[in-house]
């Protein structure tokens, strides 16, 4: 049985051999739902909060001080040979950070698409492993190329599609800051099966990347200067800033902006006329072959 369920079932089962009365609680005469102690009278009798208790009985109890185990097995009146069981639970616990996480979505949820779409300049989503996931017309517009496969990504397209070179005026120094963000991400979330595949596949397909992600460089994408060559437009050099999405773990909105009264801005309402065009002859942007 899973360690989790072990001290689940655990906790469950001692607080419901403690009435309210052995425990010293006052009882009010209401019915219970259960035959012993409910969680928030266990927490009180223990003196920690209610949510953490909860957190307790499922399972997370690894990293809880002695003293907490302490408390926690007088609250629920253990003896001797509960309380070293207890206490065995929360050593071999696994970490919190070992648990399965939760994949990110593949999509941005309504609210964030209606933010988009009333921005101005482009503005594209992207996840952790750089997967383009949302974006406003002129974001699509400005990664058409990225936007015709059925994932779009900016790390598959920046180290796997030929046409990376054009697009990216700089194209080695967009491969190494790439190559440095998957790491510091990496790093941060281990067990992030998506980015370990992801930096698998691109490690066996591009000599380029094994090349950039041997430097051991780490690099937070937060704002700067990109320049593109868009292949409708022609040169664009573009602010971007990154903002992380609230309640969004690992989702970040991206805007790009030109200098007031530069050619680049000049460029954006030709590009925003582009796209524009291309939604209504056919419902979306184009489709170019690799």
């Amino acid at each position: 049985m899973e360690n989790n369920n072990e001290v689940r079932d655990f906790l469950v089962s001692r607080r419901a051999k403690v009435t309210p009365a052995q425990a010293g609680l006052p009882d009010y005469g209401t019915e219970r739902r259960v035959p012993g102690l409910r969680r928030e009278e266990v927490a009180l009798l223990a003196d920690i909060s209610l949510d953490y208790y909860i957190r307790l009985e499922r399972g997370n109890i690894r990293g809880a001080s002695e003293s907490i185990l302490e408390s926690l097995a007088r609250a629920l009146q253990l003896d001797d040979v509960e309380r070293a069981h207890l206490f065995d639970l929360a050593r071999h616990a696994p970490a919190p950070s070992a648990r399965p996480r939760k994949p990110i979505r593949g999509q941005v949820r309504a609210s964030v698409q209606r933010v988009l779409d009333n921005l101005t300049v482009p503005a594209v989503v992207n996840n952790m492993q750089q997967d383009l996931i949302g974006a406003n017309l002129l974001g699509r517009a400005l990664y058409t190329m990225h936007f015709d496969t059925d994932r779009p990504s900016m790390a598959r397209f920046i180290f796997l599609d030929r046409r990376a070179q054009d697009f990216y005026v700089d194209w080695p120094l967009a491969r190494r800051l790439t190559a440095a963000m998957l790491r510091l991400q990496a790093g941060a979330d281990p067990l992030n099966a998506e980015i370990t595949a992801l930096i698998g596949e691109l490690s066996t397909r591009s000599p380029q990347f094994r090349k950039d992600w041997a430097r051991q460089d780490v690099h937070a994408h937060l704002t700067g200067q990109k320049s593109f060559r868009h292949p409708e437009i022609g040169l664009l050099h573009l602010t971007f800033d990154a903002f992380e999405i609230p309640g969004e773990t690992g989702l970040t909105i991206v805007t790009y902006t030109a200098e007031a009264g530069s050619e680049t801005e000049e460029k954006l309402q030709l590009l925003a006329s582009w796209a524009a065009s291309q939604e209504r002859s056919t419902g979306s942007l184009p489709v170019r072959p690799l």
